[in-house]
């Protein structure tokens, strides 16, 4: 039990690292993934990734950067809790015995099953955020029913049980279970093979900051090496409407956005991920390392 409260206090702690590094990463990448189709020989309302900053900055200030954050926030102990603690529980039934490193494979396999843990409560969780951030980015699509301006996470929530009962909060399941198990796995598997690369062997209870700090940055890149197109299905179905929906389903959005943009279209928001994902699961890795050392 000592184990599990150690994971549950880190993994606290790290989940409040990573958002307040990178949301406002996430923000922009979600704009730029859930804007609407241009029409013909129209520009996109956002060029790039610097122009959605530029045009948020001007209509809604720095807020604007931190739109949507209140939901994973307030979610951020469970998420973090749940991910971390599961990893650690899987750690323990692979062990051979207590104490005993694990290897590379085994800590891939850890990752994964924590990642479908976690996916049950991160599904809601997007949900919310991607409509907060996405509804500046569809204003312009009257069609869609996530334009609808919201006031806050749990007006949000509000709007969509009322469309589509409790089971929409679940819409993009599927997706995001698809994203966090794989990506999970390659994230553990990566943190755990430069941690052991920079310790020369598979103790690497010595390790300083410095080395942690990178393995974390370029574990969290490697999450989304691996399942980016993942997440702008995930996104696009999430930000789509309950009544009129524009896809019938993940695989239904995959083959729309390739036919329509081609393999551009499953990169988009590509480049503020990527720009995310170092610093922000540098903190994280480092605020659960540094606090579990602390708790023993």
């Amino acid at each position: 039990m000592a184990d599990v409260a150690k994971d549950l206090a880190a993994g606290t702690v790290g989940g409040a690292a990573q958002l307040i590094v990178g949301h406002p990463f996430d923000t922009i990448k979600v704009k730029l993934q859930s804007q609407p189709a241009p029409l013909p020989g129209q520009p996109p309302k956002y060029s790039g990734a610097m122009d959605a900053v530029r045009q948020t900055m001007a209509a809604e200030g720095p807020r604007g950067l931190y739109k949507g954050m209140g939901a994973p926030l307030a979610t951020v102990a469970a998420l973090n809790a749940v991910l971390f603690t599961v990893r650690g529980q899987m750690e323990a039934l692979l062990r051979s015995e207590p104490g005993a490193p694990l290897t590379v494979n085994q800590q891939v396999v850890c990752g994964a099953g924590a990642g479908v843990a976690v996916s049950f409560l991160a599904s809601p969780t997007e949900l919310i955020k991607c409509r907060l951030q996405a509804q500046s980015a569809l204003a312009d699509s009257a069609a869609s029913s996530a334009a609808t301006k919201y006031g806050g996470p749990i007006d949000v929530a509000k709007h969509v049980v009322r469309e589509a009962g409790f089971r929409g909060l679940y819409k993009g399941l599927v997706p995001t279970l698809a994203r966090e198990a794989p990506g999970n796995a390659a994230m553990f598997g990566v943190y755990e093979a430069l941690k052991q690369y920079f310790a020369g062997g598979p103790d690497t209870s010595g390790l300083g900051r410095g080395p942690l700090i990178v393995a974390g940055g370029l574990a969290g890149a490697s999450f989304w090496l691996f399942v980016y197109p993942t997440d702008v299905v995930k996104s696009a179905i999430q930000v789509d409407g309950f009544k009129n929906p524009k896809y019938s389903g993940s695989l239904d959005a995959f083959r729309r956005i390739l036919a329509a943009e081609g393999m551009k279209g499953l990169y988009r928001g590509f480049g503020p991920a990527m720009a995310r994902s170092v610093p922000a699961n540098a903190a994280c890795f480092l605020a659960y390392e540094v606090t579990r050392s602390r708790l023993r």
